[in-house]
């Protein structure tokens, strides 16, 4: 099963990266929270959203 992993950046801020079994990051926050409770606010945002998330292919 994959982990959320919560760390401080460089810069003092909050972040997640998403962590595959095989050791891979598979997705991050992209940006920093101010506070552990932001990022936690941040993390079950995308547990309540992304599972049933549709794929939507973009032309670049």
């Amino acid at each position: 099963m994959a982990t959320f992993e919560v760390f401080q950046d460089s810069a003092a801020e909050w972040r997640w990266r998403l962590v595959a079994p095989n050791g891979k990051i598979i997705a991050d926050s992209g940006e920093g929270y101010q506070s552990k409770q932001g990022v936690e606010r941040g993390i079950d945002s995308v547990k309540r959203n992304a599972g049933g998330a549709d794929i939507q292919f973009v032309d670049e």
